[in-house]
């Protein structure tokens, strides 16, 4: 089952939401299943998790699947019912776009195309490299993988998929992790992006692919952006002449 919160979603596990002034979207809905006679530390005990896995939750919203499982387990709980919660009704399709279910007398969603996974790699330093500002290539004509995609990116036929090769922004993005990127949906400042970079050096080796700088969005003007990068925390400024477009990371797959 798919779920998608502030358009964070998932093929086989829980999305996490991206923000950091306000508790987690995750952390919020899991709430909803604390067994009325626990505190949120009593309950993380009775599932055999570290009691600062709350903490962690509300600023980063990434909780790993198995964490999910002991806790819902002891709500008498699952992952597909949690799953289902955050997801919520699916509306019904407009007419001729979808298919008539004959036994119970609905029209059904039409199914939806999946997401292409594409390949990415670590590309060297970009700009100056005594910052260490790590860049990664993409190969947007190479779909090594599919995904399901989820009802909120319906409108979205651009969206797609990546996994994170790099650490440069640990702890929000783990390497190994898949994100999802939006080039459809709004940017604003706070947001994680994925910039379209031109090469600015020899330390940078794009090959046959595209150069992108996965970061947040700190300020934006119209001859410059500035970004932040985590690890190490640095911001940098892009001037308009070496990128050529911002996308939104929406979200990341468990």
């Amino acid at each position: 089952m798919i779920c998608l919160t502030l358009l964070l979603f998932t093929a086989n596990g829980i999305v996490r939401r991206m923000t950091a002034a306000k508790d987690s979207q995750v952390y919020r809905d899991l709430l909803r299943f604390k067994p009325q006679d626990m505190t949120p530390n009593a309950w993380a005990v009775k599932a055999g998790v570290s009691r600062s896995v709350w903490a962690d939750m509300r600023r980063h919203g990434n909780p790993s699947r198995k964490t999910l499982e002991k806790l819902l387990s002891v709500a008498d709980s699952s992952l597909a019912e949690f799953e289902a919660l955050r997801l919520g009704p699916v509306s019904k399709a407009a007419p001729g776009t979808g298919v008539r279910d004959a036994r119970r007398g609905a029209w059904l969603p039409a199914a939806l195309p999946p997401l292409p996974v594409f390949a990415s790699t670590l590309a060297g330093e970009w700009g100056d490299r005594a910052k260490q500002i790590e860049a990664t290539q993409i190969n947007p004509g190479i779909a090594i993988d599919r995904v399901s995609r989820p009802p909120s990116l319906a409108s979205d036929p651009d969206a797609y998929v990546l996994t994170v090769v790099g650490d440069s922004m640990w702890p929000r993005f783990r390497p190994g992790r898949r994100i999802v990127v939006s080039p459809r949906s709004p940017v604003a400042i706070g947001d994680d992006v994925l910039v379209r970079v031109k090469p600015s050096d020899s330390h940078v080796h794009p090959g046959d692919g595209d150069l992108v700088l996965m970061k947040e969005l700190v300020r934006r003007s119209n001859s410059f952006i500035e970004l932040r990068q985590f690890n190490p925390d640095v911001n940098f400024q892009v001037d308009a002449g070496e990128f050529d477009v911002v996308e939104r990371v929406v979200g990341e797959l468990i």
